[in-house]
């Protein structure tokens, strides 16, 4: 007998989810017809929000190996183009992709979103998923953690700025939980010191250090060349 819930007969959550992937078999579709339609003038950076939405529903189907051949080369041309924003989104859904070199993808948005001043929200995104892949023992979730805290005030305002420290800080507050049990407010800012997370000057190379371990000499672009360009 069929003890999944989500497949077995009657169920109203396969009805669900069946509906669902129809939805979004058929918007893929509508935007794979799309852009067999546009025309050959068309402004690069709309095709690129094409092919994005089009990598997102794919994921979304776990078409995984499909999100990776679509999207690889256009980071490429994202980069050379110098659309820092979307060459992030880009990373971002090869790293959810979950495809061998993911994770070499994972390092590429951090430094493309750390380096460049992209939506704040996304570096924290980013800097997440590296809280999420490391050991809960090591240093390198507190130094991503921080960092995105960091980012986070400085890239944003009011309103905005508010809800996304709020996050941060609970990001941080969850590693060093995790990391020494730390519980209390008081505790949680002498471990800050301790580790010398408060520390910008160190912050950033360390996080440098931690990228350059996660890419694993796997650099698809060459850094100095885009630091170069940097205004």
């Amino acid at each position: 007998m069929d003890q999944n819930p989500e497949t077995r007969p009657g169920n109203p959550f396969t009805g669900m989810l069946a509906a669902e992937q129809a939805a979004m078999e058929q918007q893929l579709a509508e935007m794979q017809l799309k852009l067999a339609t546009l025309p050959a003038d068309t402004p690069f950076m709309e095709r690129v929000h094409l092919l994005l939405d089009m990598a997102e529903a794919r994921l979304g189907l776990e078409r995984h190996g499909e999100v990776w051949e679509t999207v690889r080369p256009l980071l490429d041309e994202l980069i050379e183009a110098e659309a820092w924003q979307e060459a992030v989104e880009a990373c971002e859904l090869l790293y959810q992709a979950e495809q061998a070199e993911s994770i070499v993808a994972l390092g590429h948005g951090v430094w493309l979103s750390v380096t460049y001043p992209v939506k704040a929200h996304t570096t924290v995104t980013m800097l997440g998923h590296v809280v999420e892949e490391t050991p809960e023992n090591a240093d390198g979730a507190a130094v991503a953690a921080m960092a995105a805290h960091y980012i986070a005030g400085l890239r944003t305002e009011g309103k905005e700025r508010d809800n996304l420290t709020f996050l941060t800080n609970q990001i941080i507050a969850k590693v060093a939980r995790r990391h020494r049990g730390i519980e209390d407010q008081e505790t949680l800012e002498t471990w800050i010191e301790m580790y010398e997370l408060n520390n910008i000057d160190k912050l950033f190379p360390r996080l440098g250090m931690i990228v350059d371990a996660i890419v694993g000499g796997k650099w698809w672009f060459e850094r100095d060349a885009l630091r170069a360009r940097l205004p």
